[in-house]
């Protein structure tokens, strides 16, 4: 089925972030556009505003008329809806055309420019970075974020330009579906071990995602990285790092709560580029993003306007409070590698204040590999109060629980284990200096009542 041919669209699990940039783009078009999703949230609720029709039950007789014509209806799932889900069933039974989100993505990178980003982490940030740069420049985009920018309060742009701007995820091997005009890779440190079983076949993964990059198209690549590319003929390969590569930064000048650095670039440099989100872990997400939309064309201004009016992501990094009293953020770093880069740009920030982090471990499988790496990035932090593994799509797995990441904590490091559901009161009984919340689970729901708590202390 061609997307021309698409009248009405159904999601199978309508609440993921990037479930609903997809969802977002069949509205736009003007299609019927309906979905299930396990439980309401503010993303869902705004998709009904918009016009998206959603229930949170598994009924087929709640599935919209329009969804149940195999002809003229196409099916989106997740990979994180169980096989046996009824509806799923349903419309396997029925002979509808059944994709993943990831194959309507890579269908969209056949019909436009791809700029895609993969990586363990920092990809949802420097895709939003790239996409911001190229919006706001005279070539404009396309994209499909993992997040919601905080300059557009959507994770999806619309535009008549050549070019989609796409989060690659590696998770379920979905981004082997893409065929990237360009690509840049951030990090390639183990993760989803549950999919992948060892380390050798995550990199064998993105070394098979190197090899879908369309000639003439290019790769960037973060200097370093154990995997080994294979290139069709006519890619061009560039790599990036902070301090070193085709692209990086020189002059790099932190002070009074502001970041500016050069970017040196092979194809032209640009002086006094300001981060308008100054954290020490965007320079070098900015490199990137810079190098990919300079290599697509952008100019130097552009560059240097969008990055100066780039606001950020909400979840990374992302401040609630920030005075001389308090600061308050929450972050969804969930693998150690990301927990690490987090907590090293937040004590770069606030090097001589007590900072706190409360923890919700994300999947049992990611929590029993990576234990004593939690335990080391955390480390790095003064106070660390760990709540219990949020589960997502995994059962509990015998001897494995937020315990194997406390004992590990550094001697001396204030800690303990609480609840999720006591975490307001943890939050009404302390004091803090710097406070981070941090994980992909749930615990970010309640980040708007601690802020509360917190600005009435203040």
């Amino acid at each position: 089925m061609e997307i021309k041919d698409i009248k009405a669209v159904y999601f199978v699990g309508a609440g993921g972030i990037g479930m609903s940039a997809i969802a977002r783009y069949f509205i736009s078009r003007g299609l019927v556009v309906g979905g299930y999703d396990k439980t309401p949230s503010d993303l869902t609720r705004q998709l009904e505003k918009e016009g998206m029709l959603i229930h949170y039950e598994e009924n087929i007789d709640e599935i919209p008329v329009a969804c149940k014509k195999p002809e003229s209806c196409l099916i989106i799932y997740t990979p994180a809806i169980p096989a046996e889900h009824q509806e799923l069933q349903y419309f396997r039974q029925h002979g509808f055309e059944i994709q993943k989100r990831a194959q309507v993505l890579g269908t969209l990178t056949r019909e436009h420019k791809g700029l895609c980003v993969a990586g363990t982490h920092g990809k949802t940030t420097t895709s939003t970075m790239c996409a911001h740069i190229m919006h706001q420049s005279h070539l404009d985009c396309n994209a499909f974020l993992g997040g919601i920018s905080k300059n557009y309060g959507t994770n999806y742009i619309l535009s008549d330009s050549d070019y989609v701007v796409i989060e690659a995820d590696e998770f379920d091997r979905s981004f082997h579906w893409l065929r990237p005009w360009m690509t840049v890779i951030t990090a390639t440190d183990p993760d989803h071990l549950d999919i992948y079983g060892t380390k050798e076949a995550y990199l064998e993964s993105f070394r098979h995602y190197t090899e879908l990059i369309q000639p003439e198209g290019a790769l960037i690549i973060h200097r370093g990285l154990e995997m080994k590319e294979h290139l069709q003929e006519g890619v061009r390969r560039y790599d990036y790092a902070l301090h070193e590569g085709d692209f990086h930064a020189e002059n790099i000048v932190i002070e009074n709560g502001e970041i500016t650095f050069d970017f040196i670039s092979p194809i032209e440099c640009v002086k006094n580029i300001q981060l308008g989100q100054p954290i020490p872990i965007n320079i070098e997400n900015g490199i990137a993003a810079m190098a990919m939309a300079q290599l697509a064309g952008c100019t130097a201004d552009e560059l240097r306007l969008g990055m100066m009016t780039f606001k950020g992501v909400d979840r990374r990094f992302d401040f609630k409070i920030k005075n001389d009293k308090l600061v308050f953020l929450s972050d969804y770093a969930h693998h150690p590698k990301e927990i690490y880069q987090s907590a090293k740009s937040i004590r770069e920030l606030y090097r001589n204040r007590k900072i706190t982090a409360i923890f919700q471990p994300h999947l049992y499988t990611r929590t029993r590999d990576f234990y004593k790496d939690f335990a080391d990035a955390l480390s790095l932090l003064d106070e660390v109060v760990l709540t219990e593994i949020y589960p997502a799509r995994e059962l509990p797995i015998e001897g494995v629980s937020s315990a194997l990441i406390y004992d590990h904590l550094r001697p001396g490091i204030e800690k303990q284990i609480i609840r999720k559901a006591d975490v307001l009161d943890f939050v009404k009984g302390h004091d803090f200096d710097v406070l981070i919340i941090l994980g992909a689970g749930d615990l970010d729901n309640q980040v708007p009542q601690i802020t509360k708590i917190l600005e009435n202390k203040v």
